[in-house]
């Protein structure tokens, strides 16, 4: 799928939702006062959302 010249495939797609789903994560061990663990999956969380950009 083309949106903008900027062509998107199933696997970007999809590494833009684990990203999403990590930052489900980082919302809820934040919640519960964990912060040492909410840094660590917002690390991951970024990584995967920098690999789907670069994906493009």
């Amino acid at each position: 799928m083309e949106i903008g010249g900027v062509e998107f495939t199933y696997g970007n797609i999809a590494v833009f939702g684990v990203a999403v789903f990590l930052l489900a994560g980082v919302y809820s061990f934040v919640k519960q006062g964990l912060k040492i663990a909410a840094m660590i999956v917002f690390v991951l969380a970024a990584m995967a959302f920098a690999g789907g950009v670069m994906w493009l």
